[in-house]
């Protein structure tokens, strides 16, 4: 449910009244007003114009960016104008498709564009032809609709027809000039993501992938979004942005590596071999190579804590085990010697080999020694340019499992350090499941409880610096969503929810939420309007629930629009509810920016709060609506919720109607 921001089409073409071979005067600017303004906005996109001061052979970086960045070009060839002819060489020489040919007085355009969508529309005495002007828009229209749905492949540039293995470049590598639009959309983007992983929340992240920068950088935002929701252990809703970016480009290796990766953390490991099987067949790269090696890892993994014996017996359960824990081992082998200098395979590979000799009393043949020295080596190659986390406790993990007690617990307390102080959860968590492993397996036990009072003690900073509480789950066990109609304002004509329903209301809600068995440790999520939302959760509070409200906007204006209006006791309601420590106010302007501007601020806070109770896992979740089933005065109401919750779980939430009260 991707909300797509408006395409921008780039329009070349000359500017003011120019004469046309004939020596008539054309007036350019009504064709861009009139024909072609107006069609590329027809087909959902927004035109834009290169600066008419613009000098011939003064070409600005901002149009080579608009040249290739923007999803659209439309191109008037009327006249034979330099700068055109110029800059629509140029697009076809950065983009294989994606532009669209008008012209007037010609009886055909050069053979050299053949190939090309064209669309001719007609001049009266250096005017457009009124007759004829909409029924040529509408062709125009058309034009540009199927140009934007032709098939991902149709490469129908006349230089990308011509040299099938020419490749389009890679954005990223050509920007150039002063920031602009495109640029500092993306980066933004961009920027709110890595603050939204740094805090935890994968829902941010969800509400995020929504509402990429624009179409073209959507593949870019997408595969962003994806590996922020891996790396939060979310990989279900990770594999649901993957297949959205893969249906853009459904060749990118990076994409198909996170496909594989999430699958194999959903445990469909058959899946996730075949998809990294079919990439290493064609790539045989030590990273691919090494995700392969990896569902092999997580197969061995899950085999080992299914056997019958392991927890009486771990290490006699990994013994009979150790057939796949061996294929893992060579697995990440191969990917080693694929790339020697990537100490992901190698670190792997030397930690299942000396697994395996530990529960099975057996040398192995892997040459562990050389995989050793190989590890060391490109672990201190790659912190010599750069110190990072997985480059420290990398080497921290050899000298572990070399036995060098007081240079591993150095490089754990390093690395540990860097983690909390770049906010990052994952590693510290991925770092304790490693020590856990070998703990059970009763390796290296000395050194393996220090380093694990090492990351636990990060792992507590970090849940401070993060806002948890130490008597609290940082998961809840169970979630309530809920969504409710705001007390009637005095000028409502219809009663909807009358301020005399309001005790009626909070009883059943009451109820409900006892039906549910919530408690302290569960969560309630909803906004803070007087009505529903406050009586929601002033009941979430007397039973010792957590809290999270989700404001559309700051405070001031949220309290006019939802609150102020209303009896005084809402207030009174609100300043109780956000003076309770067990309550995190949530602003949306503040934690995701400014949305699209064709997207309503109720719509986007309903889709945030539904995000946000789904990261936590469907099983969890319960909706909970004060509504009276009828359509909403405008977007992001309770109906909209309601449907939100159906179209994305199928499930249908709980209704409390305040005419039945």
């Amino acid at each position: 449910m991707t909300v797509r921001t408006q395409g921008r089409a780039f329009i070349v073409m000359p500017f003011g009244r120019k004469k046309a071979p004939d020596g008539v005067e054309i007036n350019f600017d009504q064709v861009y007003e009139q024909l072609l303004k107006p069609a590329v906005e027809a087909a959902g996109l927004r035109p834009h114009r290169a600066d008419a001061e613009r000098r011939g052979g003064s070409i600005h970086a901002d149009m080579f960016q608009d040249l290739l960045l923007a999803e659209f070009v439309v191109a008037d060839l009327t006249v034979d104008n330099p700068n055109v002819w110029y800059e629509i060489g140029v697009r076809h020489a950065l983009r294989s498709s994606g532009a669209v040919l008008t012209y007037a007085l010609r009886d055909r355009l050069p053979f050299d564009l053949a190939g090309q969508r064209m669309q001719r529309y007609t001049l009266k005495d250096g005017q457009l032809d009124f007759d004829k002007l909409e029924e040529e828009r509408n062709a125009l229209i058309e034009a540009i609709r199927a140009t934007l749905g032709a098939w991902r492949g149709r490469k129908a540039s006349p230089v990308y027809a011509q040299l099938p293995n020419l490749r389009e470049p890679d954005w990223k590598t050509l920007k150039v000039g002063d920031v602009n639009e495109f640029w500092q959309a993306l980066e933004t983007w961009q920027s709110r993501v890595r603050v939204a992983q740094g805090r935890q929340r994968p829902g941010d992240i969800l509400v995020l992938a929504e509402e990429t920068p624009n179409r073209l950088l959507e593949f870019e935002a997408l595969r962003t979004a994806a590996k922020a929701l891996l790396d939060l252990r979310r990989a279900r809703y990770a594999l649901a942005v993957l297949e959205q970016a893969r249906a853009l480009d459904p060749d990118d290796v990076r994409c198909r590596q996170l496909e594989g990766i999430a699958l194999g953390r959903c445990e469909r490991f058959e899946e996730a071999r075949e998809v990294l099987r079919r990439l290493a067949e064609e790539r045989r790269d030590g990273e691919t190579l090494g995700l392969l090696a990896r569902t092999w890892k997580d197969e061995w993994t899950r085999l080992w804590k299914v056997h019958p014996g392991c927890e009486a017996n771990p290490v006699l359960a990994a013994r009979d085990t150790a057939a796949t824990l061996a294929r893992a081992a060579e697995a990440y082998v191969e990917a080693f010697r694929a790339d020697p200098a990537d100490y992901y395979p190698g670190i792997n590979a030397l930690m299942l080999g000396r697994i395996w000799e530990h529960t099975t009393g057996r040398r192995s043949k892997l040459g562990l020694e050389l995989i050793a020295a190989g590890v060391r080596w490109a672990a201190d190659c790659a912190l010599g340019r750069d110190k990072s986390y997985w480059s420290l406790v990398t080497r921290a993990e050899l000298q572990l499992i070399e036995g060098e007690h007081d240079a591993a617990l150095d490089d754990f307390g390093e690395a540990t350090a860097l983690a909390v102080a770049n906010r990052d959860r994952f590693a510290l968590d991925s770092s304790s499941q490693t020590l856990d492993l070998l703990r059970t397996l009763d390796f290296r036990p000395e050194i393996v409880a220090e380093a694990e009072r090492i990351i636990d003690a990060g792992e507590r900073q970090l849940d401070a610096l993060l806002g948890a509480r130490p008597e609290r789950p940082v998961e809840p066990a169970r979630v309530v969503l809920f969504s409710g109609h705001m007390v009637d304002k005095p000028d409502r004509e219809t009663p909807r929810f009358p301020e005399d329903k309001a005790e009626a209301a909070g009883a059943r809600i009451a109820r409900e939420l006892d039906a549910l068995g919530v408690g302290p440790g569960d969560l309630g999520i909803s906004q803070a309007a007087s009505g529903g939302d406050l009586l929601f959760a002033t009941a979430c509070l007397a039973r010792g629930m957590r809290l999270e409200i989700y404001l559309p906007q700051r405070e001031p204006e949220f309290l006019a629009a939802s609150v102020s209006f209303a009896a005084p006791r809402w207030q009174r309601d609100y300043d109780t509810v956000k003076e309770n420590r067990d309550v995190v106010f949530r602003i949306m302007p503040d934690e995701l920016g400014s949305g699209p501007e064709e997207v309503d601020i109720y719509d986007r806070c309903n889709r945030w709060m539904l995000h946000s109770a789904l990261s936590c896992g469907l099983g969890k979740v319960s909706f909970m609506t004060l509504w009276d089933g009828k359509p909403g005065d405008g977007p992001g109401g309770t109906e909209h919720m309601a449907s939100l919750v159906r179209r994305l779980t199928g499930r249908q939430p709980a209704i409390i109607d305040p005419a039945i009260l």
